[in-house]
This record gives C-alpha cells, structure tokens and sequence, in this order.
C-alpha cells in the first residue's frame, strides 16, 4: 500500500474520493448550515451535485491530477486544486442566478472552502504523513551512522530527504553545515543548519559525528580540496556528491556518493579534451600504440577503441600487462581489428616490419624507461632505451609515411637532475629534427606526474598504509605537478589533434602539491592518523631526484592553442649536426657499456646537472 501511495493512485479511486468530498460539502452545507430538511434539499439540490460532481470528475482527468506522486505534491497541484475549485464555485453561483433556491450565493462559499479543504486533505495526506514521522523521530534508520550534510541546497536536500525517507540507508542524519549567512539557524524537515564550514571540527566533536556527506555539486574544485581535507582531519568516513551534472540529471542520492579520493585534494579544474576533434582524426586510421601496456599506453588504447579505428595495433615488449590489455579490449570492443605484438622498439628489423606490414597512421609514443633511481643506476638502459628507441621509431614513421607521430615526454625533461629526464630532452630535440626533414607531423606532449600510475607514489603510499607503514617520502619540501591518467590521455590525443609539426605540447597542471601533505591526506583517507596510527618517515632524495619539477626552460615561452589547459613550447634551436654526431657516438657507447654516457647526453642537453653520488 505505501509503494502505491509514494507513486499514484487509481485515477477512479482519486475521482471517487473527490466527488465524495463534494456531496459531503453540499450536505453539510445545506443539512448543518442553514437547517434545511431532507425533502427541500432532494428536490433542488440533485442539480448542484450532478453539475459539481461532473465537473470534479472532468477536472481530475483533465489536469491529470489523479497520476499525480503524492510524495511530491507541490504548488503544480496545488493550482490546479483551485483551478478546479474556481470552476464548481463559478457553476453554482450561476444556478443560484437561476433561482434555484435550495443553495444560496453564501452556501456556494462554503461548499467553496470545503471541497478545497477536503481535496488538499487528500493530496498533502501523504506528505503529512512523512512530516509527522520526521518530527516524531520514528524512522528506523535512527541507529545508523551519525550524519552531518554540507551543503543545504537542493543536492543536500534531497540527500537528506532519502535518508529520512529510505528504511535502507544506514545513516542518521544530525543536520546541516552551510556557509550561507541567510541560512544559518534555519531547519530542513526538523534539522537545522548548524553552522559554517569552519566549525566542522567542532561540530563533529560536540554532536559525535561519524560521516560527513558534501554535497556541494558546483562547487570548484578548490573549494572541494579545502572541504575534503578539512573533513578528512576530523577523522570521519567523508563521502561527495559527484558533480553538478547529477543534480541536473535528477541524479542525485545516497547511492551516488562515493568516497573522497586523492583526485579531490588536487585542488584544479579537470582537463577538458574536445572529443570530436579526437575522433575526427582517430576514425577509420590504423593508429600504433608502443608501450600498450603501461598505465599511460593502456589508457591510450581504451580511448582509442572507443573512436572507431580502422586498426589497433598494440606493441609492447611486457607480456603479462599487455595480455591483459588485450584481453579486456577484446571483451568490451568485439569489433574492433585489434593487432597485439611483442616487441622493442630497440629492434630495427622488428619495428621495419611492423611498419612495413601494418603500414600506421597514426603513432603514440609511450614505450620508455620512466623510473628516476633505477635509471641512475643503468644510465645505458635509458639511452637505449628512450634515445635510441624512439630514434628507431621515428625514423620507421618518416620513412613509411606515418601521418602523426606523438611521444609521450616529461617535465622532467627541463634542467634535468637525472639521466632518465636527459634522455627524454633528447628525444624531445628527435622529435624536433625529424619534424623538419619529414612529412609526418612530429610532436611531443610534456607533463608531470601521473596519479596512480604504475612507479607513482600512490600506489606506493597504499601498499605502505595496508602494511601498517611507515609511508616513506624523500624530502618534507618535495612537491610535484600531478595529473590523472585520463587527463594525461586526454593531453596526448588532443595533440594528435592539434599537431602540425615540431610542437612540445604542455599540460597547464595548476599548483605543486607537496608530496608530504599527499602522503598525510592518504592517511586520513584511509582512516589512520598520521603519525600516529601511520608514522611518516624521511628517507632523503633518491639518486638524481630533485625538489621540484619545471614546466619551461628559461630560454622557453608559451603558445595558447584552442584548449586554455594546453599550451604549445616555443621550439628552441640546436645544431642538429651535432645531434646526429653524438646519437651515433651514444649508440656506440651505449652498447660498448660506457662509464661516460652520462657526460656524452649532458653534450646534448646542457641544462643536465649529473648528479654525483657521494
């Protein structure tokens, strides 16, 4: 009965009732207000029922009010109440005018205000209902999780409403936490707005509260950082509100909170990519991903099988991820050609073959050696690796008319501490060369950090905490540009989109966050206090690590392009003489196993400081 009640009822039981509150009102009008008798009222008042009740019923089914929800009954039916009402009293006043003498005008007013009352009655029964119950305390879910809502605007509103309203969520809700002036000291279904978000701690602590839900979906995302790390610090389970979409959608519940994550202590707005240039130049090519394994390249693989390639073609030298890759792209895109080969991009004969049978448009260079420490000590493995890969690959691009070649670089490139960022400023300048001397539109993309990205320190960070610690970080002052994996993605395809030739495209990635604060954020997160629960230990920087990163060199400047996020590095000249040179020099050495590779990429890269272990 109660699931027929929240929704609609019967249009003929709605119908029935109404008229029922009609022939009560002109009974009770004629039999108890002006003491008519029975006889009297039978022999003139037949034609105030037939007509009222004629009308109540095409009044109903006209406005539709029987299909009505009565657990959200508004003003739209509140209206058309009167609308109706409005009618029936106009209809008697005329049958009074044709001196029909059993109702007088004055009797039409009460019959007036009865039926109103008696048809509001029956729609705002249910809605009284749930009032009482709300204010009597007498839902089941009082002994769920104590709840404190921030944000009492519509989303929060309607996160309460589903918690007073559902016997299946497990929280309580205490009341409310808002920052604006006006609604301080008011209350929503009998629960008041307890104060500024500044008195969240406070708050917690006097009412002993044990989640906080934000509900804030347009907020930015600054003020979600600040809220979410103010939340965390109180050690309570905190769970957002996705974003103003769902409010919009008409999406927004108890079901649709998820936990805060990392991503929200970031504090920026999300890249935004225009898919439809992606798509444009991604449909119908036969696009060639190296290192479709990795974190970055597998992502790159996703998105790629969702814009309707000719052929997907994946090379990666490690199987077990790759197969992986292989396998979920298989399941989720039946259709798509799908190509997966084991291979190095070290290997000239290998990599001609693929290109010469596959014959790609499209490239994405993600294939290299990434990890800062294990470079340092295997500075020949970078080079062969990073220098003399993608020198072999792009080299197979130009030579078999590849349309866009776009590698995947690093902030680390600039002034490098470490060999595996040198390596990376050299491929940079590969990039540079080959874009002038072809006609494949050669094109690098430079960013920073990736969050949870294979080698980040998040993954590292969550292994420490299920240990029980401690969370080991370099330097208390080491900060970083982060990203997340689909933003870093989005980057890439968009330069593909934008590419013309020679370009360093750059990630405008907001603020550094200090790794130190991440690492305590991850903490609370996960429910422990730092330093307490999870101690934090100082381990001092690694082999060629440094305290921050830079997106520019000096001698570098900025291009806006259609995106604001993503800005073009004006190209700075070098003697590509001398690149050549020093490649064939590199190679040599690099195979020969020579203490000297360092010195031989800091030729090419200037900016290089070697770092010297002590």
């Amino acid at each position: 009965m109660r699931k027929s009640l929240t929704h609609k009822l019967k249009p003929w039981i709605l119908s029935f009732l109404f008229c029922v509150s009609y022939l009560f009102s002109i009974f009770f009008n004629h039999a108890f207000i002006f003491q008519h008798d029975a006889d009297h009222f039978w022999k003139d008042g037949w034609v105030f029922l037939v007509v009222d009740l004629a009308i109540t019923i095409a009044g109903v089914w006209l406005t539709k009010l029987h299909h009505c929800a009565l657990s959200h009954v508004g003003m739209v039916e509140l209206t058309k109440v009167v609308g109706i009402n409005i009618v029936i009293f106009l209809s008697n006043i005329i049958i009074c005018l044709c001196h029909v003498s059993c109702i007088t005008i004055q009797g039409c007013f009460v019959i007036f205000l009865l039926g109103s009352a008696t048809f509001l009655t029956l729609l705002f029964s249910y809605r009284l209902y749930t009032s009482i119950r709300r204010y009597f305390g007498t839902r089941k879910n009082e002994k769920g999780k104590r709840a404190l809502i921030v944000g009492a605007g519509k989303a929060g509103v309607a996160i309460a409403k589903e918690i007073l309203n559902s016997n299946k969520i497990s929280y309580s809700l205490v009341g409310f936490i808002d920052d604006d002036p006006a609604k301080q000291h008011t209350s929503i279904f009998g629960y008041h707005v307890l104060g500024y978000s500044t008195d969240i701690p406070a708050i917690v602590k006097e009412k002993k509260i044990e989640t906080i839900i934000i509900a804030i979906p347009s907020a930015k995302p600054d003020v979600i950082k600040e809220l979410s790390s103010l939340c965390v610090s109180c050690k309570c389970e905190v769970k957002v509100l996705p974003g103003i979409y769902q409010l919009l959608n008409g999406q927004v519940s108890v079901q649709r909170l998820r936990d805060v994550e990392v991503n929200d202590l970031l504090g920026r707005e999300p890249v935004q990519t225009n898919l439809d240039e992606v798509m444009a130049y991604i449909e119908g090519q036969t696009v060639l991903v190296t290192g479709g394994g990795g974190s970055i390249g597998s992502e790159l693989c996703r998105q790629i099988a969702s814009h309707s390639p000719k052929k997907l073609i994946i090379v990666d030298i490690y199987e077990n991820t790759t197969y992986e890759v292989q396998l979920e792209l298989k399941r989720k895109h039946p259709e798509l050609d799908l190509v997966v080969l084991i291979a190095s991009v070290r290997d000239s004969s290998r990599m001609d073959a693929i290109f010469k049978l596959y014959q790609p448009d499209i490239v994405f260079h993600a294939a290299a050696h990434k990890h800062v420490p294990l470079m340092e000590s295997s500075p020949t493995e970078a080079v062969k690796n990073n220098i003399i890969g993608t020198y072999k690959l792009a080299k197979c691009a130009h030579n078999y008319g590849v349309k866009t070649f776009v590698q995947i670089s690093t902030d680390k490139a600039v002034n490098p501490t470490n060999i595996m960022g040198a390596t990376k400023r050299v491929c940079e300048m590969i990039i540079q060369y080959f874009s002038r001397i072809s006609k494949t539109s050669f094109v690098a993309v430079r960013f920073g950090n990736v969050l949870g990205s294979n080698g980040s320190v998040i993954p590292l960070f969550r292994k420490q905490i299920e240990e029980g610690g401690p969370v080991t970080v370099t330097h208390k002052d080491i900060i970083r540009y982060f990203m997340t994996i689909p933003e870093a993605v989005s980057l890439v395809l968009q330069a593909g989109a934008y590419a013309k030739g020679g370009e360093i495209f750059v990630l405008d990635m907001g603020e550094q966050v200090k790794i130190y604060d991440l690492a305590k954020n991850l903490i609370r997160l996960s429910g422990y206090e730092p330093g307490k629960d999870i101690k934090i230990e100082i381990t001092g920087l690694r082999p060629g690590e440094k305290l921050y990163e830079e997106r520019l060199m000096a001698e570098e400047g900025l291009i806006n392009t259609a995106n604001d996020k993503i800005s073009i590095r004006k190209p700075i000249d070098f003697d590509e003489s001398k690149l050549l040179e020093v490649l064939d020099k590199l190679y040599d050495e690099a195979y020969a196993e020579s203490e000297e590779i360092k010195a031989l990429v800091k030729e090419l890269v200037p900016t290089y400081q070697i770092y010297e272990e002590k």
